[in-house]
């Protein structure tokens, strides 16, 4: 029997986990300023989301790109139920900020002007601060409809003004934009205490206060601020050399900065012939048009400063460092006894950077190999890796350098590791490679094996991420695992057959093997015996693999999702309702891929680098790895069920895309899972 199914749209979807986060600055359980961070997060992702997705729907809208996958017409319509959502949500969000979190500071002795007026007490700090501090770094430039204009540049933030000239009978108005100045300057300024209360004031608000006298005989009228955010999709084109690649990238870098325009966002109190006169003179499209808030880019609020040493911050689990694995225990050594699963943040990311310790000081060592994606500045693990080169070790590093936003570090330290003597292999025409492993090869002595390494991981190698991302990586000296490793290495430089006896690797068989599995769990439900599937990831997306579970739903085979961003799936229809949507947000950013089939009571685990996205399973090479060992799955199944037991900091999706909170039912005990879990590893 077919049916006709149906699905979320992918950036609406988004747009829902997003609020979700915003959500989080409504708990007044958190600590004030965490609150506060949630509100920067939300800032913050809602503009890349416009720099990349909104910006690319606009260039189909606009005729200036095509798409497989949407007209123009369909384009125009998403952007403007985009919009549309999003002005709903800054609602929300200005509501949050005001009503809550200022008064919320204001109860805790900080008081944060809103706006340039300030107490009698503080008048004259503030324009002796203006006159020696900001004043020099100020340049206002004319605006004006019949002529060129100052570029605004990305994500900045301006001041724009209306003043008169004093006298002016006929009270003709004069507008001017200026830049503010915050790569001199701190965005927010500490004012002196007074009495009991510490002060904080945003830097335009003094700037504002001030304006008379960047403007000697004009009555200055009013000012709001703006800004523009300029697409940042660079495209960069297929070459299969190495040299063409890098310049490309170089060069187009460069152009992220003065990308189209998609979207203007400005001062929600800006008066409509004010705002008229802005757009036409930049040439603004009404659609491109997003009311802010009196403050923009509150994406800032993650340094809002806290003067108020007495205020609680939060206690976030600390890395634990395994006892099994301190600095006298060899991780070679244990893995050989025993795959290793470590859980970042919770365990201490140091574990893998001792791996790659042990691998430079190991006689046996004949290469190491590792793919990077996205790795810190001043990365300890590139570090390593060019100790090991120096070490005499040969080093080879699969380098993408089309990972988005992280163009310019992946090539600055590829070239530094080039120079190391560290071979370096570049991105794959047509292809993105986001599998997250690592490979020590290994050489036996006098006749004794040396088993060699594989780590797969859910996450990248990136010792900050790893301490704000909730990831699993693997290590084992498994023989196959290893050996299909070497394969993928070899595969991303164009050797070898792409053959896999354990490893699922997107492109090659983990599409079949996916179906295999939902298979298998349908045919036990078909038999009246339990079909059982958990998958947990980052976003789903794939209408294949969405169908698929759709189908399992109608066989009876039970579904649970633990998807933080994106879910197109729909649940409570007719053909989902045995699917149940989980999104969990918390003080760590849930990372981790895993997905687990029932197996009529002998589960099968699998971890690894994709969701379920179309880009994932079709465009990209990924790399998932089955959980071999007993002990490793029991401790996997405990995290994923104690993420769907959380009643604190999860919610159920449902059809209309609402976050609804599960609820703590009588009789049960309070769990945050984030916590909870923590706690498991620690005993």
């Amino acid at each position: 029997m077919e049916h006709k199914y149906d699905y979320f749209k992918r950036d609406i979807s988004w747009l829902s986990f997003n609020y979700r986060v915003l959500l989080e600055a409504l708990d007044e359980r958190l600590p004030l300023y965490e609150r506060i961070n949630f509100i920067a997060i939300y800032s913050s992702n809602l503009e890349e989301f416009y720099k990349v997705r909104v910006a690319d729907h606009k260039a189909v809208a606009s005729g200036v790109t095509r798409s497989d996958e949407e007209s123009v017409s369909s384009a125009r319509r998403l952007v403007e139920d985009i919009n549309q959502e999003v002005t709903r949500q800054l609602s929300d969000r200005v509501r949050i900020y005001e009503e809550k979190i200022i008064p919320a500071l204001r109860k805790n002795h900080i008081i944060f002007y809103q706006s340039q007026y300030v107490e009698p007490f503080h008048r004259s700090f503030i324009k002796k601060f203006f006159k020696e501090e900001i004043f020099p770094y100020l340049q206002p430039v004319p605006v004006a409809k019949d002529r060129i204009i100052s570029f605004l540049r990305d994500n900045r933030l301006y001041l724009a003004i209306r003043v008169y000239l004093k006298g002016d009978a006929k009270r003709v108005p004069s507008y001017f934009v200026m830049k503010q100045p915050y790569a001199k300057l701190p965005r927010f300024i500490n004012l002196p205490p007074h009495g009991d209360n510490y002060y904080l004031m945003y830097l335009e608000d003094i700037i504002k206060a001030n304006l008379s006298l960047i403007f000697p005989g004009y009555e200055v009228e009013s000012s709001y601020s703006i800004k523009i955010s300029r697409d940042a999709d660079i495209l960069i084109e297929d070459t299969a050399n190495s040299a063409d690649l890098v310049e490309q990238v170089k060069q187009k870098v460069k152009k992220r900065k003065i990308g189209a325009v998609c979207r203007f966002v400005h001062d929600r109190a800006m008066p409509q012939d004010f705002l008229d006169f802005l757009i036409d003179a930049f040439k603004i499209e009404r659609e491109e048009i997003i009311l802010g808030d009196h403050h923009l880019n509150l994406e800032d609020l993650i340094r809002l400063p806290n003067p108020n040493k007495k205020l609680r911050m939060i206690e976030k689990p600390k890395p634990i460092k395994l006892s099994c694995l301190d600095e006298k225990e060899s991780i070679f050594s244990y893995v050989i006894r025993k795959d290793l699963l470590l859980y970042y943040p919770y365990h201490s990311f140091e574990h893998f950077i001792h791996f790659l310790y042990e691998a430079v000081h190991d006689p046996s060592t004949r290469e190491i190999m590792l793919t990077q994606y996205r790795v810190a500045e001043n990365s300890a693990v590139i570090n390593t890796l060019i100790a090991a080169a120096q070490n005499g070790k040969k080093v080879t590093v699969f380098v993408e350098l089309k990972a988005r936003f992280d163009e310019e570090n992946n090539l600055s330290t590829a070239e530094m590791m080039q120079a190391a003597g560290i071979k370096i292999i570049y991105s794959i025409p047509g292809l993105k490679v986001h599998a997250k492993v690592a490979l020590v090869r290994r050489r036996g002595t006098n006749g004794k094996r040396a088993p060699s390494f594989a780590y797969i991981s859910t996450g990248n190698f990136n010792e900050k991420t790893a301490t704000q991302y909730a990831d699993c990586g693997l290590f084992t000296c498994h023989k196959d695992i290893v050996n299909d490793l070497h394969n993928l290495f070899r595969t991303l430089q164009g050797k070898g057959k792409p053959t896999f006896k354990k490893l699922l690797v997107a492109r090659f068989n983990l599409i079949t093997k996916l179906n295999l599995l939902i298979d298998h769990e349908i045919e036990l439900a078909d038999q009246g015996k339990e079909g059982r599937i958990i998958l947990k990831m980052n976003a789903l997306q794939d209408p294949a693999m969405i169908n698929r579970l759709y189908e399992a739903s109608e066989h009876g085979v039970q579904i649970d999702l633990i998807v933080r961003g994106i879910c197109c799936l729909i649940p409570n229809q007719p053909y989902s309702r045995n699917i149940r949507v989980t999104r969990i947000v918390d003080s760590f950013l849930e990372h981790a891929r895993i997905c687990y089939f029932g197996n009529n009571g002998k589960p099968k685990l699998f971890l690894g680098s994709p969701d379920w996205m179309r880009r994932n399973l079709y465009r990209r090479i990924e790399a998932v790895t089955p959980i071999l060992d007993p002990d490793l799955r029991r401790s996997l199944i405990n995290m994923l069920n104690i993420q769907l037991s959380d009643n604190q900091k999860a919610c159920f999706v449902d059809e209309n895309l609402q976050n609804i909170f599960k609820k703590r039912l009588p009789g049960k005990r309070s769990v945050r899972a984030q916590y909870v879990f923590a706690q498991s590893l620690d005993k």
